[in-house]
């Protein structure tokens, strides 16, 4: 009784914090509060992270609490939202400070980050449709904010059309599997009872349904042209993109995941993924401009993603969200400082031995057979260890077998070995902690492994191909295909911002 009252109580103290944070961005946006307040601001708004790291630490059981669905998946997921929402408002002090929206910024951050957090927690499918709702909208809002700039204005536009049309569809999904199991609690929803209501084709729709609603803020092809739109805005703005809201259809199909298991809806996902995957890797070699160049990095991460929830890998791809968005956030944040680091270096031709190759491909080859054989050797398991150990083999060519002499060699070789340990820590923490929560529901069939082995294979052949060809006109065809498919909205873009010239030329005529 007692364990259960401190757990109620830390449950009422998260949602205390969050909405003290709440109301202390609505009170900062008052003219008269100072802007010292901003980091007493993100000092209150550090709380709400902190609670949902002592609920994810001290619960014990899963439990329904009022309209909430608190497990340890929903206190994660709520712990990595508010993290990197509080990391990006700490960033974000020095950063926008002296831009005219300067307190919006920090309103809109809290708004946004909040609601997702909320709508992550929700056992009640209406609310978690409304928090949704907030959580895209808060988007919108953010990108929207520097309306001088005719870029940003096509930016709102194409934005706000797609992730409304995402939240709709999603909408029309929810309605409908309310109605044909008759119950508004995604506890009930997916139970075996409820989803026995549920005809072949009625769970084929809701899905479909599903997968687009993902899609869209996954930026998958087609609908990859907002997110490379949205680059207009405020760096700390594309960070906070991946606190759950990019990378939120690997969280939304591991909530539905007894529904979604198992459907043909999987093969549509598969496909557009696996193109998605391909056409992202694309983007990063074509692209020169940085913050592009990390949006194709997150159409291929997140193909990827949406292929582990399509195989059945759900705790494979919550971490996969997870790392991502912490790992992608940082880039974002990092980027202004990428033009530093460039350095002017010529070009040299370096043979490799051939024996250190072997090594790679072997080590490779070594570590995906050990990850196979721990985890069950089951299907899913096969595509994780074919692309792990395909990762070890090119880590090894970059940092080891490409190292400048026997000291290059063995910091690159530590660097793999330090590497491979956290990785087996963190997977098995998360394991360990969403034991019970996120589970492999249906084993993926033989006609779905072979089709994930055709992409990637297909993948590699283009690749190898492409580097034999770089004169075929085959080779430029495809090369100015993937620039037009990475390229935004041409409105979208401007080589100096307009407004900018006319505030110069104001601020010049009043002196």
């Amino acid at each position: 009784m007692l364990t259960l009252l401190n757990s109620n109580s830390l449950t009422i103290t998260f949602f205390v914090t969050l909405s003290l944070s709440l109301f202390s961005a609505l009170f900062m946006l008052h003219p008269r509060v100072p802007l010292k307040f901003v980091r007493f601001h993100v000092g209150i708004y550090g709380l709400s992270p902190l609670m949902s790291l002592l609920n994810l630490v001290t619960l014990k059981t899963n439990k329904i609490y009022g309209p909430w669905h608190l497990d340890p998946l929903a206190w994660l997921t709520a712990l990595f939202v508010l993290t990197i929402g509080f990391v990006i408002q700490r960033y974000s002090i020095r950063y926008l400070l002296g831009d005219r929206n300067y307190r919006k910024y920090f309103a809109l951050f809290t708004f946004t980050t909040g609601s997702a957090s909320v709508a992550w927690l929700s056992d009640d499918l209406r609310w978690l449709m409304v928090f949704w709702g907030f959580t895209l909208l808060g988007i919108t809002w953010l990108i929207s904010l520097n309306k001088k700039w005719q870029a940003a204005k096509t930016a709102i536009a194409r934005s706000g059309q797609w992730l409304t049309l995402s939240w709709l569809m999603m909408l029309l999904a929810i309605i409908w599997l309310a109605q044909a199991t008759g119950h508004w609690q995604l506890s009930f929803v997916l139970a075996k009872d409820s989803l026995t209501n549920l005809g072949s084709w009625e769970k084929t729709g809701i899905n479909l349904l599903m997968v687009f609603a993902v899609a869209i803020p996954a930026a998958q092809y087609p609908f990859q042209r907002w997110l490379l739109d949205s680059v207009v805005a405020p760096t700390p703005v594309s960070a906070v993109m991946h606190a759950g809201i990019v990378n939120a259809g690997g969280i939304l199909l591991t909530r539905f995941a007894p529904l979604f298991s198992g459907d043909l809806a999987q093969i549509f996902l598969i496909v557009l993924s696996g193109f998605s995957v391909l056409l992202g890797t694309g983007m990063i070699l074509v692209q020169v401009d940085y913050k592009r160049q990390l949006v194709g990095s997150t159409i291929a991460q997140m193909g990827f993603m949406l292929i582990q929830c399509a195989l059945g890998a759900y705790l494979a791809a919550i971490i996969h969200a997870v790392l991502h968005g912490l790992f992608k956030s940082t880039l974002f944040l990092q980027a202004g400082s990428v033009v530093h680091h460039y350095k002017r270096t010529n070009p040299t031709t370096r043979h490799s031995p051939l024996i250190w190759n072997t090594a790679g491909g072997l080590l490779g080859l070594a570590v995906g057979f050990c990850y196979w054989i721990n985890d069950n050797g089951t299907g899913h398991d096969f595509i994780s260890a074919l692309l792990l150990g395909w990762s070890v083999s090119i880590a090894w060519t970059q940092l080891v077998t490409s190292g400048h002499g026997h000291i290059g060699r063995i910091v690159g070789f530590s660097l793999i070995a330090g590497v491979t340990i956290v990785f087996n820590i963190i997977h098995a923490a998360f394991k360990d902690l969403l034991h019970g929560t996120v589970s492999e529901v249906v084993l993926p069939s033989a006609t779905l492994l072979i089709l994930v082995l055709f992409i990637l294979l297909s993948g590699n052949a283009v690749v190898f191909w492409s580097t034999r060809h770089h004169s075929s006109t085959s080779f430029a065809a495809l090369y100015l295909w993937l620039v037009r498919l990475s390229e935004p909205h041409p409105n979208s873009v401007e080589s100096h911002p307009k407004f900018l010239v006319l505030s110069m030329s104001k601020g010049g005529n009043k002196k």
